[in-house]
């Protein structure tokens, strides 16, 4: 799970699910976040994860399947939250937050009582942490960037009826 943000605007967080390795993405949900209006990555986080388990309790189309494991980008609060979340639904899922390094890339995992473990000294759990934390990524700000460009494309002109689309870009 990854929050995007840009100073508390158009908070959105994705969800990514790797199967044996690899991406699959017909499992990806993405969050729009919902009446918080400032940046506090923690509420946004605690915000999805009941969405997300409370579509799996209740047994959603496309929400079926509980995680073997949930990693977070972020660190010990970040795994912290997750952890409240999952005791709140009477779920028991390992959770890690994601600790990066100076270059934005995740060094080591840290489980929610602050234990770190060290990836960097296996390649391949390294190299899939790090394929995992890109995808989350990308994921989260390709719908940041939908969602804001849609808000900067509105005009208040585009809720005057009787102007449509051709008479808006020749009043702009």
């Amino acid at each position: 799970y990854d929050i995007s943000n840009i100073s508390g605007t158009d908070i959105v967080a994705s969800q990514v699910v790797f199967v044996d390795g690899k991406p699959s993405k017909k499992d990806y949900k993405r969050f729009k976040v919902e009446a918080l209006t400032n940046q506090d990555d923690y509420e946004s986080m605690r915000q999805v994860l009941r969405r997300r388990f409370s579509h799996y309790k209740t047994g959603d189309a496309g929400f079926e399947n509980a995680p073997d494991l949930l990693l977070i980008d972020g660190g010990i609060n970040h795994a912290r939250v997750a952890v409240q979340v999952l005791q709140e639904k009477g779920l028991d899922i390992p959770v890690f937050g994601m600790v990066k390094d100076n270059r934005r890339r995740t060094r080591a995992l840290v489980t929610p009582d602050g234990l770190e473990v060290n990836i960097d000294t296996q390649q391949s759990v390294f190299a899939l942490i790090g394929n995992i934390q890109e995808e989350t990524h990308r994921f989260a700000i390709t719908y940041h960037r939908d969602l804001r460009s849609k808000r900067l494309r509105y005009s208040e002109l585009d809720g005057i009826p009787g102007i449509g689309p051709k008479r808006k870009e020749e009043l702009l």
